[in-house]
């Protein structure tokens, strides 16, 4: 069902190339087009961390379930970061069989690196920019992003709320 007007159709257009645009910017300045390299992380990585930071210790089944993807992938996005030191694997204090991640305190402090190195570049970016417009971009892009994973899994929607939205520090 096309639900643009005519009005609507330049508008939609400008957005969608707009986001295309974001994404291509944020990659590359992901891999050090814009500050240290160093303070790069690959965005999975990231975004695992961040959960397990922000959620606690949990098995692999709830991490998928909580980032909206499946255990596969969180086993193999996963693995990396076992092998450097940033994610640890325990037992479950319950299920001795069970196999549970969680933040190293190596993770937590390559984690904060990351986060502060962003922190300072979303500041640069948005540095003459009002706190209302700070906000209200922020509070837009999380609405978009909540938009494009209930697109994405709709079933889960009501289930794991802001799965890949990052909180809002």
């Amino acid at each position: 069902m096309d639900m643009t007007t005519a009005g609507d159709t330049g508008l939609l257009d400008t957005l969608q190339h707009e986001v295309a645009v974001f994404a291509r910017r944020a990659e590359q300045t992901r891999l050090g087009g814009v500050g240290q390299v160093r303070n790069s992380m690959d965005r999975a990585a990231y975004l695992l961390l961040n959960r397990l930071d922000s959620e606690g210790p949990m098995g692999v089944k709830a991490l998928a379930a909580s980032m909206g993807i499946d255990s596969s992938t969180v086993t193999r996005q996963v693995a990396p970061l076992v092998d450097t030191g940033l994610v640890k694997r325990t037992s479950h204090p319950e299920d001795g069989r069970a196999v549970v991640l969680q933040l190293s305190p190596r993770g937590a402090s390559r984690l904060e690196e990351v986060r502060s190195s962003r922190r300072r570049l979303m500041a640069e970016l948005t540095q003459d920019w009002a706190p209302e417009e700070r906000e209200a971009f922020c509070t837009l892009l999380t609405r978009f992003n909540g938009a494009l994973s209930a697109r994405k899994f709709p079933q889960a929607v009501g289930e794991v709320p802001g799965a890949e939205t990052p909180p809002v520090s």
